[in-house]
């Protein structure tokens, strides 16, 4: 019986400071921020390209030539790597 007695009075916890509601919903009451714009927001036209025609001619000819680059230093080390038969 006395183990009954100090279960059950373990239980019992004032709630006198508490709210009436749960926790968990007060919580979920809170908007959620939006971290993308929507979808019929639309942003401000640039005023100036971000590159002119020049600097993307430049930019894609260097892009090329760093490829051609790592193609050609992979080719040499598989080349290596494996031996011909």
């Amino acid at each position: 019986m006395a183990a009954l007695l100090l279960s059950l009075g373990g239980c019992a916890t004032s709630t006198a400071g508490l709210p009436l509601m749960d926790a968990r919903a007060e919580a979920a009451a809170l908007p959620k921020p939006n971290v993308y714009l929507p979808l019929e927001d639309m942003s401000p036209k640039r005023e100036k390209p971000a590159l002119t025609a020049e600097e993307q001619s430049k930019l894609r000819k260097e892009l090329i030539a760093a490829r051609d680059r790592q193609t050609s230093h992979v080719k040499a080390k598989v080349g290596v790597a494996r031996p011909k038969p």
